[in-house]
């Protein structure tokens, strides 16, 4: 089967263009494929499929082969890949996931190929119990959270994906030791993503992410669009403003308007090949 190796900066994915049928066993395929010694190498596999709902639908396995209910740097190769092979027409089309159906916004280069996009992520969950966590409160921004024997204060955002922010600094932060002991507190009943995150000036971060069943990756969309909501539920960014936020592998362009989340960045092809199922 023909296989699309993509990332949206950095955030690597293996795609499969599924439009006409879909893979048995999944999960067990992104924990076979994901390895980057004995596979070919990713945070996961996502699958590009037909929707009676949408123009198509995404689905998204982890590296430890768990389905996540939504990726923000995926969607954007799923538009890019769902575009490019002709499947949508136009400037924009609409994705079916798990967290709902998302629309996209297409920017394309001289030869005809998606380049970045626009997406409209939706409405953040900012409701603890919703998020999900064993905390209450109809926001829950600075909440005092003792983790490996340290309080942190932390701003809890759903984008379809639960995530934990953390306003530390990810240069001198332990994020792969401190990663898992947030992803696995008792707090989270799924579990949790975590960034964390400098202001290094107004309306513009720097974040590492630690997500839940991949570890450490290069870039988190939903990570980023839920930093730059905590950052202006924190007081450190502007409501109707891009918010730059640096990651490991590149920038993305968020602006939370306080009805939803606007997240934009490249959506790229690195390459193609064929594999035995």
């Amino acid at each position: 089967m023909k296989f699309y190796k993509m990332h949206g900066i950095g955030n690597d994915y293996i795609y499969f263009d599924c439009m006409r049928g879909e893979i048995a066993e999944p999960e067990k395929l992104a924990i076979k494929l994901s390895d980057r010694h004995f596979g070919i190498g990713g945070d996961g596999i996502i699958l590009l499929c037909a929707s009676d709902k949408a123009d198509c639908r995404m689905r998204m396995f982890n590296a430890d082969g768990s389905e996540g209910k939504m990726c923000g740097n995926g969607i954007r190769c799923v538009g890019k890949l769902a575009h490019d092979l002709g499947y949508v027409k136009g400037g924009n089309c609409t994705v079916e996931t798990l967290s709902g159906i998302k629309k996209l916004e297409f920017f394309t280069g001289e030869d005809g190929k998606v380049e970045s996009v626009r997406v409209d992520m939706g409405a953040p969950i900012l409701d603890g119990k919703s998020v999900p966590s064993t905390i209450d409160g109809e926001k829950v921004v600075g909440y005092p959270l003792e983790v490996g024997g340290k309080t942190y204060g932390v701003t809890l955002v759903s984008m379809g994906n639960p995530h934990c922010v953390v306003f530390a600094d990810p240069d001198t932060t332990d994020v792969e030791g401190l990663g898992r002991q947030f992803e696995n507190h008792p707090a989270f009943p799924d579990r949790i993503n975590t960034e964390f995150v400098k202001v290094t000036a107004r309306n513009k971060l720097k974040m590492r992410v630690w997500e839940r069943g991949s570890g450490e990756t290069f870039a988190c969309g939903t990570g980023a669009c839920a930093s730059a909501v905590a950052a202006v539920l924190n007081g450190f960014a502007d409501m109707d403003v891009p918010v730059t936020v640096s990651l490991l592998g590149g920038e993305l362009q968020i602006e939370y308007t306080g009805r939803t989340v606007y997240m934009t960045g490249r959506a790229t092809l690195v390459f193609t090949g064929d594999i035995a199922l």
